[in-house]
């Protein structure tokens, strides 16, 4: 609650699964450019994006974040009814002749995460006194937004005076996070994001474990009593990869704030939100291509 972040152990990833995923990752990001750029993010936000790409706290950034990525979504065929939706669609992926492993590799990946992250989200219904199966509500996570993010971060030490980051200031935007490291600092959380003079503490990776944090949708379901903290990444030197899985809720869910979280003497603090508008939203501040990419 302090905090909205926590590491997850014994979860049931394999940490040699683990490896071969970034493995995995790793050959993709040390392709050459061009040849990444042939799965360069499409207007489902499915693909590569390069460095500098997002700039995800625009009021403090000179330049994008120093990182580049590539975003793996649910797979949605083009005859499927919800392909018309935004964030909908079939994934992009490298050629097999060039990563023969890696669309498989990832596929499993996103199963795994997926998996884990419905049992995360059974309990923190319970946590709020709610059926364990609250969040199994038709229209709310039975065809989740859910997207696997891998992120390189090349060896280019961020400065925050000059405005220079990995990852800018954010929270994130959905349900939840899992997020996997290989062992390098360099993220940092804000308890207090509307803080005046912002404190930044370290969070440290914990072999084998995920770092959980917890989203904007959850903090609106739950009237702020969880929280969606404001974190970013800095970079000191060291090329460093990571991999994001973020679970949200379908795109039509309405996320408004839960019985159990509101009352007469404290009632809801923010309006319902359609999860997908939401989403769209912070995407199209954010990504500097989102106008060019969505057309």
């Amino acid at each position: 609650l302090e905090t909205g972040f926590f590491y997850v152990v014994n979860h049931g990833i394999s940490e040699e699964f683990m490896a071969q995923v970034f493995e995995q990752s790793r050959k993709f990001f040390t392709l050459p450019l061009e040849e990444k750029m042939k799965v360069y993010q499409d207007e489902n936000f499915r693909g590569y994006t390069p460095i500098f790409d997002e700039k995800l706290d625009p009021a403090k950034q000179r330049l994008g974040d120093a990182k580049e990525g590539y975003y793996i979504g649910r797979e949605v065929s083009g005859s499927d009814p919800r392909a018309k939706d935004p964030l909908q669609g079939p994934n992009q992926w490298p050629s097999p002749d060039t990563l023969p492993e890696w669309k498989q590799t990832m596929k499993m990946y996103f199963d795994q995460a997926e998996k884990l992250s419905r049992k995360l989200i059974k309990l923190i219904a319970r946590a709020l006194e709610l059926e364990e199966s609250f969040f199994d509500k038709p229209g709310m996570f039975d065809h989740p937004m859910a997207v696997v993010r891998l992120l390189h971060y090349p060896a280019q030490a961020s400065n925050p005076e000059e405005g220079l980051f990995g990852a800018g200031a954010h929270s994130d935007y959905g349900m939840l996070t899992l997020l996997a490291s290989d062992g390098v600092p360099g993220l940092q959380i804000c308890k207090e994001k509307d803080a005046k003079e912002q404190v930044w503490t370290n969070v440290q990776p914990l072999r084998g474990a995920f770092v959980v944090n917890l989203g904007d949708m959850l903090e609106r379901w739950t009237n702020n009593l969880f929280r969606s903290t404001l974190h970013r990444v800095l970079n000191y030197g060291v090329e460093c990869h990571s991999i994001a899985f973020f679970m949200e809720p379908n795109f039509d869910c309405i996320v408004e704030c839960i019985p159990t979280c509101c009352s007469e003497l404290n009632p809801p603090k923010l309006p319902p939100v359609k999860s997908g508008d939401h989403l769209l939203g912070r995407y199209k501040v954010t990504h500097k291509d989102y106008e060019a990419v969505a057309k």
